[in-house]
């Protein structure tokens, strides 16, 4: 039980600190967001590749799909240049809604009656993410929330191609090798192309330890932990990855919680909660 504990600890720890990371980094100019999108899947798919051949996996023959992987990519670089316009709290949390909201949509579109419960939830946490983008003075920026929602239904449909059964560690290292073929290329001509290419040495290595660490090795932590967790706790723990991302963005990046931010996380990941939980005991 404990080391299911600090797995499960550390694996949310790590998707929260991707937030933090990529903020940390684009918001202070210290890398462009194609070569932080570049380097991050890069070094992502070399550890992940690494984890797979120590296990025995053949590399040339890699798992996975051109599909995932293209909804991985996606993911990446919506995500990587929304956080050169939102902070790391609001940023989280739109992306942790969008993700959740769209897996529920679609978990309810497959299903010829869902229940009010899974409804009221969706509504709920619709209403809290409209709320949050409303005109005012502390509105998150536009253009950077419709990425971020963009990134989290690509991660969406990432995970629901996900569940499909097999080895993880050999699925997701098979995503990350084809999208970093893409992306390297895709966008270096990009950032070289348009003269928005800019690295510094704190740039890459924010984006380092965003690619082996808190993406690769976060996954590998998470998958270890996930047979172990009951599907009601595993659903139930997730929600607390954009409040860990919010302390950690007041703690290290000195960003302020406004109440708008504050009140839109609480409907959404109540929201949330209740379609989860509505659907769980029809899934059982």
């Amino acid at each position: 039980m404990k080391m299911t504990f600090l797995l499960t600890l550390a694996a949310l720890i790590a998707f929260a600190a991707n937030s933090l990371l990529a903020r940390a980094a684009l918001g202070g100019h210290a890398i462009d967001a194609a070569s932080f999108t570049a380097i991050r899947l890069a070094s992502g798919a070399v550890v992940m590749m690494g984890l797979f051949r120590a296990r025995g996996g053949d590399v040339a023959r890699l798992p996975g799909s051109w599909v995932s992987a293209a909804a991985l990519l996606t993911y990446a670089l919506a995500f990587s240049f929304a956080y050169l316009r939102l902070g790391a709290a609001v940023g989280a949390l739109i992306l942790f809604g969008a993700v959740q909201t769209s897996m529920l949509l679609w978990g309810v579109l497959r299903r010829d009656r869902p229940t009010r419960a899974e409804l009221a939830g969706l509504a709920i946490a619709f209403a809290a993410l409209v709320y949050l983008l409303l005109p005012g003075l502390d509105t998150p920026d536009l253009w950077g929330s419709v990425l971020m929602i963009g990134a989290g239904v690509a991660w969406g449909v990432y995970s629901i191609r996900g569940r499909a059964p097999g080895d993880p560690v050999g699925q997701t290292s098979g995503h990350f090798g084809r999208a970093a073929v893409v992306a390297v290329p895709l966008c270096v001509i990009g950032a070289l192309g348009t003269g928005s290419a800019e690295i510094t040495a704190d740039g890459v290595g924010l984006a380092l330890v965003s690619g082996t660490i808190t993406s690769a090795l976060g996954y590998v932590l998470w998958y270890r932990a996930l047979p172990r967790l009951s599907t009601t706790l595993a659903a139930t723990v997730q929600l607390t990855v954009p409040i860990i991302a919010a302390a950690g963005a007041v703690l290290f990046l000195s960003e302020a919680l406004t109440w708008r931010l504050v009140v839109a996380s609480a409907w959404l990941l109540g929201g949330v909660a209740l379609a989860v939980f509505a659907r769980l005991p029809r899934r059982a």
